[in-house]
């Protein structure tokens, strides 16, 4: 069984993020990193563990909208100038998270370097995938988002293994990233291990083959 595996951060080989500067803190487990609202005048790096960010509307309860992992960064909006955090940001497992100043960014993206351009390309990068999942809360079934939900936490290519290990996450949880109720992600849950597409007995497992529930597979 494969556990998660740690993404290849996207600033190449500076996996470490020692190149990024700023300051490594340990968060624990459902620890709060910052809140929706708060003046945002920095931005994070994770080198271990992993974040949950949800956001909230005046009429509406908070939902899931991004579980990262190891090489993704957060908060990374206040580089567009947004004055307040528009997300409030928990600690999924004990975490390892680099703190960066805006600033300090900001003059490491005008030097137009390795680590610069990485840089941007990631933004470029972010900014596409939540295009593309807007694009799927429109036009995918409940099912097929949870498929591509589960898929996207176990991070699984071609060149990788059959089965990856993802953070436990209650259906709760499930059912706000995907936008139905917990209910029909029990189903769901239930049809994909029926089909032996994940395994999921405490923890889960995302298996390769849950792609052929996705259209066009």
């Amino acid at each position: 069984m494969k556990r998660m595996r740690q993404k290849a951060s996207p600033l190449g080989g500076f996996s470490s993020g020692a190149s990024l500067g700023g300051k490594v803190s340990r968060y624990r487990r459902k620890q709060n990193i910052y809140t929706q609202g708060a003046p945002a005048y920095t931005l994070f790096y994770i080198q271990e563990g992993g974040v949950r960010l949800t956001t909230r509307t005046k009429h509406q309860p908070s939902a899931v909208t991004a579980i990262l992992g190891v090489g993704d960064f957060f908060g990374e909006i206040c580089l567009a100038g947004y004055p307040l955090r528009m997300s409030t940001a928990v600690a999924l497992t004990a975490s390892s998270i680099r703190t960066i100043q805006k600033n300090k960014m900001m003059q490491m993206l005008r030097k137009k370097n390795k680590t610069s351009n990485a840089m941007v390309a990631y933004l470029l990068s972010s900014v596409q995938k939540y295009k593309e999942h807007v694009a799927e809360l429109m036009t995918s079934s409940a099912e097929e988002r949870l498929a591509r939900v589960l898929l996207r936490l176990a991070r699984l290519d071609k060149k990788g293994p059959e089965a990856v290990e993802i953070p436990i996450l209650s259906h709760q949880v499930l059912a706000e990233m995907v936008g139905t109720t917990r209910q029909r992600v029990n189903l769901f849950m239930n049809r994909f291990r029926k089909r032996r597409l994940i395994n999921y007995n405490g923890r889960i497992e995302v298996y390769k083959s849950l792609k052929k529930v996705l259209p066009g597979f």
